[in-house]
């Protein structure tokens, strides 16, 4: 008569998980694409890239997205802040438009998850 036998599974080989991204990083990353979030702001975006001189008005930007100034002016605070726009008062007009290499910039920090 033979006993049974037992077999014993093999030690995990996988190195422990961590992570390549610092809590920082990672909550400056998820602010740049919260503000991507929004399909108004990516309208505005596509709006500002497509004007003459890729820049904008305030002004120009209302009527394209149906929105009242004081809205659309709240979504461009947020594309600043995310660091997509830069923004110049002319007058009691603003200005924007886009950072050069903002949006290769999130293109960047998706590739690197």
């Amino acid at each position: 008569m033979s006993l049974p036998t037992t077999i014993e599974a093999p030690a995990c080989c996988v190195p422990p998980l961590t992570s390549s991204l610092t809590a920082e990083d990672a909550e400056r990353i998820a602010h740049v694409f919260k503000a991507l979030g929004d399909p108004t702001r990516v309208r505005l975006l596509s709006l500002i890239a497509a004007s003459d001189g890729g820049e904008a008005c305030i002004c120009d930007l209302i009527d394209p997205v149906g929105l009242s100034q004081g809205t659309v002016s709240h979504h461009m605070k947020l594309l600043a802040d995310a660091g997509f726009v830069t923004r110049e008062q002319r007058g009691k007009w603003a200005y924007f438009a886009l950072t050069e290499g903002a949006l290769d910039a999130a293109a960047d920090a998706l590739r690197s998850l």
